[in-house]
């Protein structure tokens, strides 16, 4: 089996399943308890955390473990919404945004938020003269994600951090889920974002892991009461083999970094140019300005579903869309932002690149394709 849904989830790595592993058999109690084993435990969790801080280049008490992204992204927009009415009601966001995002923006519409929409280009990506029109004095929050999960595109993340910034006092949180370890992400002063958000499963870590980071200690709500664990801002047992874990594929991810971005830009580059010679048959929504990892297209006149099963009988597995929202019998809100032609709506198809992958596995994709191509739409190249 070839498997191009890396952007769904990913296989974790070997040295991560085994840290995972020893950490549970040897430090397995609870950090916060004061005997020798607790104090234990609570060292690794440090060295863990630390390892995240200094990725950031950020104090390691401004790293929070949760269960992954989405409520890390919860966390982010009640948090700092919730905490700040003082200066405003007013927070924007984008049409592309993850479930996660958007359904906290709706939550908090509900609630007496004034929310406001960015919307995207047919590359999926922002104007930032729209968003230096819609920031006001009273912004207290502005969600964006680095890299959209569905077809790649990649928001000018600097230029809208210096927007937000001279513009307004509000925070800039970054969902970083599609573009940590693939793109470089920082906090970088006023040129860059508040808060960041990464889910473990997207780099070959665990299920069930992610981590919020601060640029620098900020007024957040908690979502989660309890002892006070986590500064206060996540309370309960910190797991501390699933963090330690994370911390393992988060180093990894950032040492390879620069030759998976050139392993990735080379494949996307390759389908490219190999898609483009069905003609109009197909419709390309991934652009070259996008991140590597992701190539998202649409046959035309053809069900997304069914050339995902005809592919999966050849031995090849990709995705329609994002997973979290793949089951459900509509077209993707991205796809609708994007205003595809309905020819193409409903055969979009994601493929998504993550390390296991070859450049084998890429040209026997090419041929499986074709040999599909063939079957469904009488297509010979």
């Amino acid at each position: 089996m070839i498997y191009f849904d890396n952007s769904a989830t990913t296989k974790p790595y070997k040295e991560v399943l085994d840290t995972f592993v020893t950490v549970n058999e040897q430090f397995y109690a609870n950090p916060a308890s004061i005997h020798e084993a607790g104090t234990d435990a609570n060292i690794l969790l440090d060295r863990a955390r630390n390892q995240i801080a200094q990725i950031f280049h950020t104090d390691e008490r401004c790293v929070i473990f949760t269960a992954g992204g989405t409520e890390s992204n919860n966390l982010a927009i009640f948090g700092i919404s919730k905490a700040n009415t003082h200066k405003g009601k007013h927070i924007l966001t984008t049409d592309i945004e993850h479930a996660s995002v958007l359904e906290a923006y709706k939550s908090l519409e509900k609630e007496g938020f004034e929310v406001e929409y960015l919307h995207v280009d047919n590359s999926g990506v922002i104007s930032l003269e729209e968003l230096k029109a819609k920031i006001r004095k009273d912004t207290v929050l502005v969600s964006m994600m680095h890299v959209n999960n569905e077809i790649g595109s990649i928001q000018p993340i600097e230029e809208a951090a210096q927007i937000i910034h001279a513009n307004s006092r509000a925070t800039f949180h970054v969902d970083a889920v599609q573009s940590f370890g693939k793109l470089p992400i920082h906090f970088n002063g006023d040129n860059g974002p508040d808060i960041i958000t990464i889910s473990g499963h997207k780099i070959h870590a665990l299920k069930g892991t992610g981590i919020i980071v601060f640029r620098q200690k900020m007024n957040i709500n908690p979502l989660i009461l309890g002892g006070g664990q986590e500064f206060g801002i996540r309370s309960g047992t910190v797991a501390v083999p699933q963090a330690v874990a994370l911390a393992k594929a988060a180093r990894i991810a950032i040492e390879n970094l620069n030759a998976a971005k050139v392993r990735y830009r080379n494949w996307h580059k390759g389908l490219i140019q190999f898609l483009s010679k069905f003609g109009d048959l197909i419709h390309i929504l991934s652009t070259n300005s996008g991140v590597g990892h992701i190539v998202s297209f649409s046959v035309k006149d053809l069900k997304g579903e069914i050339l995902i099963n005809a592919l999966q009988d050849r031995g090849i597995i990709v995705s329609t869309s994002s997973a979290c929202s793949s089951k459900q019998k509509k077209t993707s809100h991205v796809v609708t932002a994007l205003n595809v032609d309905p020819k193409y709506k409903n055969g979009v198809i994601r493929l998504s690149f993550g390390a296991f992958n070859t450049d084998e596995e890429i040209e026997r994709f090419k041929t499986e394709f074709t040999y599909v191509m063939k079957e469904l739409k009488g297509v010979n190249l």
